[in-house]
């Protein structure tokens, strides 16, 4: 019996770390946009950088032109 005048005093000593830890980290931003980098690697933003890319592109924005006249 005299051991829980030890451990409970413990467990909620190590139960305020652990929410400070918590707070510490969403203070610091650690849980913002968890899902953005993973699907940032998907995404294909590089096509004009590959060579045979940019004159496909360049004809793909001239077709568009050509329809709005």
């Amino acid at each position: 019996m005299e051991i829980l005048f030890l451990l409970i005093p413990l467990a909620i000593g190590l139960m305020a770390v652990a929410v400070a830890f918590f707070l510490w980290t969403v203070k610091s931003g650690q849980y913002d946009d968890l899902e953005g980098p993973a699907h940032r690697i998907l995404m294909d933003d590089d096509d004009p950088l590959i060579p045979g890319n940019r004159r496909a592109a360049e004809g793909e924005q001239g077709k568009a032109g050509d329809s709005e006249r």
